[in-house]
């Protein structure tokens, strides 16, 4: 495959991923049995605020990006295009799928929407333009620190979840769900999407990428 070629594919995989991530998003937020972390926290200032919760994320993902100046952090293609796509992605999917009700639409919604936030973290990260905001805020401080990542991972997530969860966002199975079964999917997915480059004669980044390391965005 030719350099443009190969570019070409992964830019197409990087926005097909972060478009996935915030329907994947969208779905768990119609689901209505618990958010991912970081919507947790979205879900509450976007009630606060009366924003839109893709709104609020993008906010909060620029925000989140300037504390990477402090941490001496370097942002890629993908951590910019993260701040906004998952964010109009997740608005425009609300406006397309209805409110939920009853458990037999909302356990499908859940896992679906689990699934595919998965699948879609495999598909951005194998692209390899960069981590997201979220991501780079915990490796940041992982090696401004020198504590664990998964002390960093841990330490921000429930932050992020008991701020949310004051501010009314949605705390539920589906947390606790999705807290257990993401790094495992994210990391099949991401070997899965980087096999799949290596055939096209693209990188394999799975090798390179640590599986502790895979966060929300």
């Amino acid at each position: 495959m030719s350099t443009q070629g190969h570019i070409g594919r992964r830019l197409i995989q990087l926005y097909a991923g972060l478009a996935l991530y915030g329907a994947s998003s969208a779905l768990l937020v119609r689901a209505g049995l618990g958010l991912e972390p970081w919507n947790v926290l979205h879900q509450g200032l976007a009630k606060l605020t009366g924003l839109t919760i893709g709104v609020v994320s993008i906010v909060v993902g620029a925000a989140v990006l300037l504390l990477w100046i402090p941490l001496r952090q370097r942002p890629g293609l993908g951590t910019v295009s993260n701040v906004f796509a998952v964010g109009l992605s997740m608005d425009g999917t609300l406006a397309l799928v209805p409110d939920a009700h009853g458990f037999a639409v909302r356990i499908p919604l859940l896992l679906a929407g689990i699934v595919l936030n998965g699948a879609a973290t495999g598909l951005y990260i194998a692209a390899s333009f960069g981590p997201g905001p979220r991501d780079g805020l915990m490796t940041g401080l992982h090696r401004r620190t020198g504590r664990s990542i998964r002390l960093m991972r841990t330490s921000i997530e429930v932050v992020v979840v008991v701020t949310g969860f004051l501010l009314g966002g949605t705390i539920g199975v589906g947390t606790l769900l999705y807290a257990l079964s993401i790094g495992p999917l994210a990391q099949l997915f991401l070997r899965v999407f980087a096999a799949t480059a290596a055939g096209a004669g693209g990188t394999v980044v799975a090798a390179r990428t640590p599986a502790r390391a895979i966060l929300r965005r």
